[in-house]
């Protein structure tokens, strides 16, 4: 096995836990680490025949909650197909190196927001919901990334638990599922790319019912505060390494946006467990270095 391979088996195996426990964060995940070693067109077509499946597992396993939450995320769903046919056609036409570089910038912001608990609910849901869609199917198609965006969409719109879950399956499967059609007119799907998904599906049998374990045992708010800060800081690595490889930054100024970012982040990671109750919550197992002491009697 080739370093790429192993290394993109252990990312994989890391992102597919964090969705068997969240119902997302595979792509937001993977996609920021992968970039380091390949290329949106190589990497998108692969993780997005992996999603078909991911997300209808998902689904699956929330389907009870579907009645109550299709309507409402139906316009999400109605405004993805014009975005993902335009997202399509950016990456089949926008050079490696640039893409990589709009995908980290777009990330940054979504992946702070949803860490900073932004929280404002729309009244015009429906109205807004096909412009989020349309906005939803751009990016990914060209990222594969939505679970940032969508799970702030989600929330900010009162969905919580099992409606939740349910609603982002819904999104997710519609999304990946037109993706992959639009990728397959696009002629993406390269043996590559087929054979980058049948690597990466040791990782998902495994990760997936791993964290669906996990999350039993954590509070499932810490856990998902934890992943998105870890998210942050690799996507603020990939920004500033990609900004000097595009000659856009100086080295000096590639370390200080990841800083800023880094900096930011961990204020906000602090403000999150301040609150004694929320730190009593935590597992020592995933954040001792944070806490400083094991979990309270």
């Amino acid at each position: 096995m080739s370093l790429e391979v192993i290394a993109l088996s252990l990312i994989t195996l890391l992102a597919a836990t964090v969705n068997g426990a969240l119902g997302y964060g595979f792509s937001s995940l993977t996609v920021p680490l992968a970039l380091l070693f390949l290329s949106n067109r190589v990497l998108n077509p692969a993780l997005v025949l992996i999603e078909v499946v991911l997300n209808a597992y998902v689904l699956l396993m929330n389907r009870g909650s579907v009645g109550a939450v299709w309507r409402r995320v139906l316009p999400i769903v109605v405004g993805l197909a014009p975005g993902i046919i335009v997202g399509t056609a950016l990456i089949a036409t926008v050079s490696p190196s640039w893409m990589k570089l709009w995908t980290f910038a777009c990330l940054i912001p979504l992946i702070l927001l949803q860490a900073a608990g932004f929280r404002r609910p729309i009244r015009s849901e429906r109205r807004v919901g096909l412009a989020f869609g349309g906005g939803l199917g751009v990016l990914y198609a060209v990222t594969t990334i939505s679970g940032p965006p969508l799970a702030v969409m989600l929330s900010n719109q009162g969905f919580v638990k099992r409606d939740f879950r349910a609603a982002l399956g819904l999104v997710r499967l519609a999304e990946s599922s037109m993706t992959a059609v639009a990728y397959f007119y696009a002629g993406m799907f390269t043996t590559t790319s087929i054979g980058l998904s049948l690597q990466i599906l040791p990782s998902l049998a495994i990760g997936v019912p791993l964290g669906a374990i996990i999350i039993r045992h954590v509070r499932a708010e810490t856990f998902r505060r934890v992943c998105m800060s870890f998210d942050a800081w690799v996507v603020a690595f990939g920004l500033a390494s990609v900004l000097h490889t595009v000659g856009i930054a100086n080295s000096a100024t590639a370390v200080a946006v990841f800083s800023t970012v880094a900096g930011f982040d961990l204020w906000l990671l602090y403000r999150f467990f301040r609150n004694r109750q929320q730190i009593g919550d935590l597992s020592p197992a995933l954040l001792p270095e944070v806490i400083g002491s094991r979990r309270p009697a």
